[in-house]
């Protein structure tokens, strides 16, 4: 097959393909046995025909016919393939030589993968969370863990943020209670926030003995309102230990306070530098995007769209759900739904393309050793040989793409290692400060779930998909 490339206006390029008549003959020959398991002729089973046979019966035209319409396709992503044309929407194919006989040729215009321009990519600047903890996120997890070991006591005055309260709580909605509001000797912590913001207003400065009556609406959904009855029983101070040496030995495994502090500390530490490592990343690609001169092409942001809202159906089926039971269920329109995942969509293919014209210009290179790994690494994720992954990619010409999210990725480290990194108070950091091993990710996890922090560092391998976009 031979190959030819054109460019064309508007960022498409025409490829002329030619296939001569003895590699061509495959394709009539795969078109007559698949035209023999269709076809019942006396004296020959299904599919075990003979060619001559069929050519009588049938007329080669009728054959030649149904080779162009099936290897048509495939000889076009073979000719992308061999060409390293990077097409992104579906082809415009002309057969133009070889509907009757002699080699096949035809044309196929196609829209290819634009390049964008990003001017300063190498001298960003991200804001990261500082990677340190401070004296008093220390002392304020040393309080959370005082608080688990405080006392209650009876106290003859008004609720204070931070007390806990015993109440008969009612919720109703059109004079219908409502589960889950409704509760006798609910102790309530005030302040917490945990029903409704009105609660925690209305039980401020409430004494035992009081009627509370007030409104509240549905959190996220202003249409519902909700009739809430409180009595206020009791009014319990929170009394926490002292935060001495004997708290410390007794609370954990460590004799004094300091230890405990320096232990917490050490954790701290390794979750707040997993987030800034992560966050560092993320601003990165970030910066570059609101660098990228120019629209990027609708199809790309539309097959992006689809991507993720396929994820999102996915998701949802795991849950006996759906699109629409999800819209319902967040009173969304699908324009409501889709906009948002637009503008996402949209950012997400400026990264792809930005991260790609950075990988050109620094002549990022992908070494087979890092194909391998990365091929083994799919291998796992889908539970397949790394072999038979190899096999699959090469088979559907994915091998480029797989390179492309390698370059990509490599791309990012290298603007990571050469932008500007600072904190909230616009002081550099120290690169020391930031560096990661691989193992520290679920060390980082285990920190996160022992000091009770909200750290979200699950799924670290993949949380740079929605900013760089998806090729598989």
């Amino acid at each position: 097959m031979k190959t030819t490339v054109e460019p064309q206006e508007a960022n498409h390029v025409k490829l002329l393909v030619e296939i001569d008549e003895a590699e061509f003959d495959r394709s009539l020959d795969a078109a007559f046995k698949k035209i023999a398991r269709e076809v019942n002729i006396p004296g020959f089973r299904p599919g075990k025909v003979p060619r001559r046979i069929l050519e009588a019966r049938v007329g080669s035209d009728y054959a030649r016919q149904q080779a162009l319409n099936d290897s048509l396709p495939e000889y076009y992503v073979r000719a992308l393939a061999e060409s390293n044309v990077d097409a992104i929407s579906s082809p415009e194919l002309n057969l133009t030589g070889g509907a009757e006989s002699g080699p096949v040729i035809f044309e196929a215009v196609v829209e290819v993968r634009p390049t964008v321009r990003v001017p300063g990519y190498d001298g960003l600047q991200v804001t990261v969370p500082s990677p340190v903890a401070t004296e008093a996120e220390i002392t304020s997890q040393v309080d959370r863990m005082r608080n688990a070991f405080a006392t209650l006591t009876l106290v003859d005055r008004q609720a204070h943020p931070g007390d806990s309260v015993t109440i008969d709580i009612e919720g109703s909605s059109d004079g219908e209670s409502i589960d889950g509001l409704t509760a006798s000797d609910y102790v309530y912590e005030v302040g917490s926030g945990s029903v409704v913001p009105e609660m925690d207003e209305n039980l401020t400065g409430a004494s035992a003995g009081d009627i509370l009556t007030f409104d509240a609406h549905v959190p996220g959904n202003d249409e519902q309102q909700i009739d809430f009855v409180v009595t206020v029983k009791a009014v319990n101070e929170k009394v926490m230990p002292e935060s001495n040496d004997e708290w410390a030995a007794s609370a954990s495994e460590f004799s004094t306070l300091a230890e405990l502090r320096a232990d917490i500390a050490k954790r701290m530490n390794l979750v707040k530098r997993v987030q800034a490592n992560m966050a560092m990343r993320d601003e990165t690609v970030k910066a570059l995007v609101e660098l990228v001169d120019g629209e990027v092409p609708d199809v790309l942001v539309e097959q992006e769209l689809d991507r993720r809202l396929q994820d999102l159906n996915q998701r949802l089926a795991q849950q006996g759900a759906d699109l629409n039971m999800y819209m319902q269920a967040m009173g969304q329109s699908r324009q409501d739904l889709v906009e948002p995942m637009r503008e996402a969509a949209t950012e997400a293919v400026k990264a792809d393309l930005a991260l790609r014209s950075v990988a050109a210009s620094e002549e990022i290179q992908v070494s087979e050793e890092e194909i391998t790994t990365e091929i083994e690494n799919l291998a796992k994720r889908f539970n397949m040989k790394a072999k038979v992954a190899r096999r699959n990619l090469e088979a559907n010409f994915q091998m480029p793409l797989l390179m492309a999210d390698i370059r990509k990725a490599k791309a990012v480290t290298w603007l990571t290692e050469h932008a500007t990194v600072i904190d909230a108070d616009g002081k550099t950091i120290e690169r020391s400060l930031l560096e990661v091993a691989p193992g520290e990710f679920d060390d980082a996890d285990e920190s996160a779930e022992i000091l009770g922090l909200d750290a979200d560092l699950h799924d670290h391998d993949h949380d740079h998909d929605d900013h760089e976009g998806h090729n598989h």
